[in-house]
Order: structure tokens, then sequence, then C-alpha cells
């Protein structure tokens, strides 16, 4: 497994993604949002202080015909809404060991634009773990 947040790590989640048809997981997940609601939205994800990386990292996850792409953002891309969090917090969301919501509540995290984007987005990302029968928790610490 490649390292969490490196561009083969991003590559092998996108390409399981890919492989999804997660089109009622995504109109379930929607009709929380007035922007979401079309099955139609994007959710960047900043990660700051990574190990083994020149800089933050972005992450977009597009969400658009039915599917999931996730990608490496180095354009600055617009989203429906944005959550910057430093990779300590990152990687224990993705592992399950912090809750999304106290993370807000604790301000380890701050969240830009449509709040009820985010959290459709975060539905969808479980949706697909368990379809695909992994999580994110599939990861390895990058060195240091």
């Amino acid at each position: 497994m490649a390292p969490y947040l490196s561009p083969a790590w991003v590559q092998s989640f996108d390409d399981a993604l890919s492989a999804l048809d997660l089109s009622d997981a995504i109109a379930a997940a929607g009709e929380g949002s007035l922007v979401a609601a079309d099955g139609r939205f994007t959710v960047a994800q900043l990660v700051q202080g990574a190990p083994g990386q020149a800089g933050d990292v972005r992450l977009l996850l597009t969400i658009a015909d039915g599917h999931a792409h996730l990608a490496l953002d180095d354009a600055d891309t617009s989203a429906t809404s944005t959550i910057v969090l430093g990779y300590d917090d990152a990687r224990a969301l993705a592992l399950g060991l912090l809750d999304p919501a106290d993370a807000l509540a604790e301000g380890r995290v701050r969240v830009r634009g449509d709040l009820a984007a985010l959290v459709a987005g975060q539905e969808v990302l479980a949706a697909a773990s368990a379809r695909l029968g992994s999580t994110l928790a599939d990861l390895t610490d990058p060195p240091d």
C-alpha cells in the first residue's frame, strides 16, 4: 500500500472509486444540501503538515454522474465546500478514530462553503468504502 496522501495512494483509491456506481448513495447523501441535491458537487480537503510532502496536500473529491473521483489538486479548483485540517486529524478521520462532528466542534477542522455538501461527500466515501470492502484505513504513513 502506498503512503497515505501520496500520488500513488490517491491514484489507487481513485481507481477503486471509479469502478463503483454510487448513484443511490449520492442521491441519498445529497438530500440535505441544495447545492448537492443534483448529485454534482466537489469537496476539497486541504491537509497541512503531511510528512514527506513539500507543502500542504489538497485533495479534491468530485461527485458527478453517479461516480466519485478523487485527485490531487494543485490548481486550487473551486469547490462546493472545503475542509482544512492538520495531517494527524486527517489521518484520524480516515481511520475512523475521529468523529467529523467532534472535530468540527473542537475546532480541529475549518470548513468553508456548504457544510451539507461536505457531509454528503463523507457519506459517499463511507458508502464507497463499504462497497470496496476496505476503508481509508488501508494506508501507511509516509516516511519522515
